[in-house]
């Protein structure tokens, strides 16, 4: 039978349940949870987080979160466990089991396997009665009213309380251990988070040519420069010395106000003073001095040394925007 309730009734119940189970996590961060960060924290070896069934998803994502924030971390599957997987745990790592119930049958059988290995124990459980949470060093109390889902059987609101938990659990980690944006940048090398930390224009700079013409140049020299180079600009130059830039937003404007262009040269068209940018700059930063001032290009300096120019289009390209 269809619900008598909106899609919007159904999507707001849903997201209030889930932001509600969250905010009950706060007087969960107790001393067990401060303990797990200082254990976790001073370790010599990794973290070990394990689940079943929807909580190994979790775990996945929460083991993906360790790692990308300095703290080393592995997945270990509970079903898994007991058939070889056990042997993946060292005796220096630390290990968090994740259960909304704590009585599975993976978890039953897998408790009391990691506690007679000596490894600490974290039980990031839902259930305080239960087997996991007997045996557990420390608990993560993850408990829940009742799951987002009508029936109160798909996991939701439990599984939002224990990415949150692990992500606080993460940030705790990342501060103690004073995990900075360099760092970040090591471990994202990849991605487009990890460039605005490291990517810098010259690097873009020197993917580009190096469009530039003489102040005495004619229109229609540089006209050809802008052509030839793609990048909507080109610097003028007196010598060595940057003088101004023209864009091709220069030129429909100068042809707008003169038919007659054969006394007219690229010094008397030019902007002059065009936004510079040092050759070291942060791609991520020039980015932000491009919005500000509306522009599309900016000249990269390498000191008082024209460097190259870099476009809005580098940085769309290298997934900065």
């Amino acid at each position: 039978m269809k619900s008598k309730k909106s899609t919007y009734e159904i999507a707001v119940n849903t997201l209030q349940l889930e932001a509600q189970a969250i905010l009950n996590l706060i007087p969960n961060v107790n001393e067990d949870f401060k303990r797990a960060v200082e254990i976790i924290a001073e370790i010599q070896g990794r973290v070990i987080v394990t689940g079943v069934g929807k909580s190994a998803i979790i775990a996945q994502k929460i083991v993906a979160t360790f790692n990308s924030t300095g703290t080393p971390a592995i997945f270990m599957h509970a079903g898994d466990a007991v058939h070889g997987d056990l042997g993946m745990i060292q005796k220096d790592d630390v290990v968090i089991c994740i259960s909304k119930s704590g009585n599975t049958p993976e978890i039953k059988v897998l408790a009391p396997l990691l506690k007679q290995s000596g490894n600490l124990l974290i039980g990031m459980v839902g259930q305080l009665q239960s087997d996991l949470a007997n045996l557990a060093d420390l608990i993560l109390n993850t408990s829940v009213e009742k799951e987002a889902c009508p029936h109160n059987l798909a996991p939701t609101t439990s599984t939002t309380a224990q990415l949150a938990m692990g992500d606080a659990l993460a940030i705790c980690l990342l501060e103690t251990r004073n995990f900075n944006e360099d760092d970040f940048a090591r471990y994202h090398p990849g991605g487009s988070l990890g460039k605005r930390l490291y990517l810098k224009v010259a690097e873009l700079a020197l993917k580009n040519k190096r469009p530039e013409i003489q102040a005495t140049a004619s229109v229609k020299d540089v006209i050809l420069e802008i052509s030839q180079n793609r990048l909507g600009a080109v610097v003028i130059l007196e010598g060595t010395k940057v003088l101004g830039i023209i864009t091709d937003g220069d030129i429909r404007r100068m042809l707008e106000k003169h038919t007659n262009l054969l006394n007219i040269s690229a010094k008397d068209i030019m902007t002059l003073n065009p936004k510079q940018v040092d050759k070291n700059m942060l791609a991520f930063d020039a980015l932000q001095i491009m919005k500000e001032n509306s522009i599309t290009q900016l000249l990269v300096m390498d000191q008082d040394k024209y460097f190259g120019i870099i476009h809005l289009h580098d940085l769309l390209q290298e997934g900065i925007i």
